[in-house]
């Protein structure tokens, strides 16, 4: 198996998969899943895949933080295959040991490429740092635009390190999220309790 270094992120659940990429002359290889990773990290292989999805971003553009309702919650696991972004995690499950608490790792470029393993529940947001910047999106169940919501990145709550000057580009429906406060207050933050009994649920 690849040379593969994982760790655990301050958030329960989450994990960062580092691995070499090797590069000549004629471009670069590398392997950012890997199933004995996988389960060494986890316990279990990666859950059934039931959507693969990628976007293609400008430098300054900033997209999240971005959850499903729970149920039915999606497990992600996240890499870039080009360019480079600042990647942010922020744990939005009420109940959840680390709510609120965010974690910060630079995606794409260098000579280890690193993947995200991200729990239901778990909202994620990233600033793209090159242009082209392209975002993999390994997923536990499919698309359904009314499930998607969108908490605001710039929450000074929140208090992720995104400068402000210039400000990053934003869709208008991330620019319009609610703050951590007003999502909580409306009920529309995850449950960590039911997060936890769905995953679970993902592997039998």
């Amino acid at each position: 198996m690849t040379s593969f270094e994982i760790r655990q992120l301050g958030i329960e659940g989450a994990v960062e998969f580092s691995v070499p990429v090797y590069r000549d002359s004629r471009g670069l290889f590398t392997s950012p899943f890997q199933l004995g990773a996988f389960d060494a990290a986890l316990g279990h292989g990666l859950f059934p895949v039931k959507d693969i999805s990628h976007n293609v971003s400008a430098r300054g553009v900033l997209r999240g933080i971005h959850y499903t309702t729970t149920p039915p919650g999606r497990a992600k696991y996240v890499y870039v295959p080009h360019g480079r972004v600042t990647d942010y995690l922020v744990d939005l499950r009420v109940g959840s040991p680390t709510f609120g608490r965010w974690e910060q790792t630079e995606l794409g470029g260098g000579d280890r490429g690193k993947a995200l393993f991200i729990p239901m529940g778990v909202g994620h947001a990233f600033l793209a740092q090159e242009d082209d910047s392209i975002v993999v999106y390994v997923m536990s169940e499919g698309y359904e635009a009314a499930n998607e919501l969108a908490v605001s990145p710039l929450d000074p709550e929140i208090g992720l390190p995104i400068p402000r000057v210039p400000r990053p580009e934003q869709s208008e429906r991330d620019s319009a999220a609610l703050t951590l406060a007003e999502a909580g207050k409306r009920g529309l933050l995850p449950d960590y309790a039911t997060c936890v009994e769905l995953e679970a649920k993902l592997w039998h």
